[in-house]
């Protein structure tokens, strides 16, 4: 139990102990505490005329509780940790037919898996089922299991105990923060310790990613999807406790892809990875074939595809550096 006695020190000082304690402010339309002013303090001299907003409570005994409890739920949200997960199973599905696809898709930590079919198959489904952690009540009949047993409801539908990050074709911020706030905001809800130098880190990991370079006061929401994209994908890696990361289509997400992929198998993550480049797709130790929106096989890359990725390899790079000339303003030779 938090102590009422918090509510007495000067803000600084609550600060070093509980970062994210400015983040219940900002969130609840108050002007921010400046000075060593105590929290007692700033709500005693604090403007009670009625908000604008609907539903705000200035009463400053309320706003007490309100912040106790606030630090309470998150020292135990710091407390509870997503523990690492050796494999992800898929069961039980079928196609659109109904017919029964393979019986049994393992995805081990540190690998990624591809998933190939025609634009329409069932890809982004196979993805979705994953990210929902499904029973067998989605179409397709599918059951996930992590680690050989049944996810429990928290584990479904919890942010909090979260296990799959999803990173879509299109990602729309809806905080209109600066780079280096947004992920300040996330690194201490986090908890972590040095949070600028995680906040530092994640931001060069997404400028190298992006190959388009941004500020970090530049907001997130004028980020290109490129960008955009990349900043996830480093958040992911570096601060992100879910250790399933589901991605559509990398390949139109203007960013490293390899370099991508290397950054999450070095996190030891799990990842799924919907995609039609031939590149990515051999660069994987595995690739699922969908059919009619079920698993119709599962193909292990050979020795043959291996040799041959790296002509792949030196083809993609001509093709990049001609897209790069083309951005410049350059002429092609």
């Amino acid at each position: 139990m938090i102590n009422r006695d918090l509510l007495d020190k000067p803000f600084e000082r609550v600060l070093e102990s509980y970062p994210y304690a400015r983040d219940f402010f900002l969130s609840s339309s108050m002007p921010e505490i400046t000075g060593n002013r105590s929290i007692s303090q700033f709500l005693s001299e604090l403007d009670r005329e009625p908000p604008d907003e609907p539903g705000v409570d200035f009463d400053p005994a309320v706003i007490e509780d309100s912040f106790l409890s606030f630090i309470e739920h998150m020292e135990s949200v710091s407390r509870k940790s997503i523990s690492a997960i050796k494999h992800v199973t898929i069961t039980g599905g079928r196609d659109k037919s109904g017919r029964p696809e393979l019986p049994v898709l393992e995805l081990h930590a540190g690998e990624v898996v591809a998933v190939v079919g025609p634009t329409g198959s069932g890809k982004s489904m196979l993805l979705s089922d994953v990210e929902y952690l499904a029973q067998g009540d989605t179409p397709s009949g599918r059951r996930i299991l992590i680690d050989g047993r049944v996810p429990d409801g928290e584990e479904r539908v919890s942010g909090e105990k979260r296990l799959v990050a999803q990173l879509s074709q299109n990602m729309n911020f809806v905080m209109d923060l600066a780079v280096r706030d947004f992920l300040t905001l996330h690194a201490e809800s986090r908890l972590v310790e040095d949070v600028d130098a995680v906040v530092g880190r994640i931001y060069r990991m997404a400028s190298e990613l992006a190959g388009e370079p941004f500020e970090e006061d530049t907001p997130v929401t004028a980020l290109s999807g490129g960008q955009s994209r990349a900043l996830m994908i480093a958040d992911v890696a570096c601060l992100s406790a879910s250790p399933v990361v589901l991605i559509d289509e990398i390949e139109n997400a203007g960013v490293d892809r390899r370099e991508a992929l290397n950054l999450l198998i070095r996190k030891e993550k799990i990842v799924l990875m919907a995609t039609h480049d031939p590149v990515i797709a051999i660069s994987c130790s595995r690739r699922v074939v969908i059919k009619n929106g079920g698993i119709s096989a599962i193909l292990e890359t050979d020795k043959e595809e291996q040799a041959l990725l790296e002509e792949l390899n030196a083809m993609d790079k001509r093709l990049s550096d001609l897209r790069n000339l083309i951005r410049s303003g350059s002429r092609v030779h």
